[in-house]
């Protein structure tokens, strides 16, 4: 069934996981740990078009390897202008989880939130 031209749909991508040299101590830059991307997306359709799930994860991944990662902060904000630019996207919220963060106490992650919208 197409969906209808005027209608919104949110779409999300939950727990992807990439591991990566993330952080800007000495170690974060040698040694590969987990990322993990939440990304959600309000979509305008046209008709009887979708926006693919590939094309949203290719999204996370490109912009995951271009490297180096210094700051979760520029990962997420990477990641909201590229899936911004997509034909039809006209919200973003972008969740980076670094969980093996090096604190003083248990932490079960760090993270950082972004919400965005297209111009």
């Amino acid at each position: 069934m197409p969906i209808h031209s005027n209608h919104q749909v949110e779409i999300a991508l939950a727990g992807m996981r990439f591991h990566v040299c993330v952080g800007v101590l000495p170690h974060e830059r040698e040694l590969p740990q987990p990322l993990e991307v939440d990304l959600t997306v309000r979509w305008q359709s046209a008709g009887a078009d979708v926006l693919d799930y590939r094309d949203l994860y290719a999204a996370a991944s490109d912009t995951i390897a271009t490297g180096p990662l210094l700051h979760i902060e520029a990962v997420a904000e990477s990641l909201a202008a590229r899936v911004l630019a997509m034909d039809g996207v006209s919200w973003c919220r972008v969740v980076v989880r670094k969980p093996h963060v090096m604190l003083a106490g248990p932490l079960l992650h760090a993270h950082v939130a972004v919400e965005r919208t297209r111009d």
